[in-house]
């Protein structure tokens, strides 16, 4: 049990590591700023992503008499931008390219800053104390975010067939060690997820889930892909920062187990909305103006 206790963290920060490597092997340097050239776009990514889900679940958790672990794991969630699995999930629904990656690359190198902001917001308006120090979300994107980016951007620059022939491996193989590392903790909390479950917790992640939904689908626009975008991004949490909260201010394991529980909820309610994006959207994808 020690032995995967120590294993775990290491499957996961390579896991994480490697799904963004991919998206430096897919991606040119113009799809990475695509978003940062555009104020307008990421002013609007800015607000769907780190502004919506947090006010979001906050107001909701205030109002509502839910067991605080689950308020704790929902909040610490919607605080969390952005994961690296985001923009595979929005290709495969025929959203563009340069915005898919542009909106990923921004949003999680200007987590440094608004996971702790947004963290400072959310213990105020509970009451706590709770604390992030913007060096260690530093060292979280460095190492998770820039130098992954950086290392499939080189790859792609130097010998881009070989970057176009490794990605979908890389891709692969860190899904498979996403799947390792999250099994175990997934089972070992299964009974505390399950005892969460009930007196509404499921519907106001859901709500929350919805809210973030409509928000980037709104502000995602003129075309359908390009909401879809948008959507997804604002509505799919990094479970990986939200543990990292969760270890860092609860002592209690359930908080983390109602990450998870957030975390399966919006994986199910997350299909309905890309279904209708891939029945509804053009094909393939037609670039959209922004």
């Amino acid at each position: 049990m020690e032995a995967i206790k120590q294993i775990v963290p290491i499957l996961l920060s390579l896991s994480l590591a490697g799904l963004v490597a991919t998206v430096g092997l897919n991606a040119s340097s113009r799809d990475l700023l695509y978003v940062v050239r555009r104020p307008a776009l990421l002013l609007k990514a800015i607000i769907a992503v780190d502004v919506i889900p947090p006010a979001a679940a906050i107001l909701l958790t205030l109002i509502l008499p839910i067991d605080p672990v689950v308020k704790a794991g929902i909040v610490v969630m919607a605080l969390s931008p952005v994961p690296p699995l985001v923009p595979g999930q929005e290709l495969s629904v025929g959203c563009r390219k340069e915005y898919a990656y542009g909106v990923y690359a921004i949003l999680a190198l200007t987590a440094v800053v608004s996971v702790p902001a947004g963290l400072a917001v959310a213990t105020r308006a509970f009451g706590r104390q709770d604390s992030i120090a913007i060096m260690s979300m530093a060292k979280v994107v460095l190492t998770g975010v820039l130098i992954p980016l950086a290392v499939g951007g080189a790859v792609r620059r130097l010998t881009p067939t070989l970057a176009a022939r490794i990605a979908p491996w890389v891709f692969r193989l860190s899904m498979l060690l996403v799947l390792l590392a999250f099994l175990p903790v997934v089972a070992s909390l299964w009974p505390a997820i399950v005892g969460l479950i009930g007196n509404g917790t499921i519907l106001v992640m859901a709500a929350v889930i919805v809210i973030s939904l409509a928000g980037g689908h709104l502000l995602g626009g003129p075309g359908l892909t390009d909401r879809a975008n948008l959507a997804i991004a604002s509505s799919v949490r990094h479970p990986g920062i939200a543990m990292m909260l969760a270890n860092a201010n609860f002592t209690d394991r359930r908080v983390t187990a109602a990450v998870l529980l957030f975390l399966l909820v919006g994986l199910v309610v997350g299909i309905p909305y890309k279904q209708w994006i891939k029945r509804s959207a053009p094909h393939p994808a037609v670039a959209q103006p922004s």
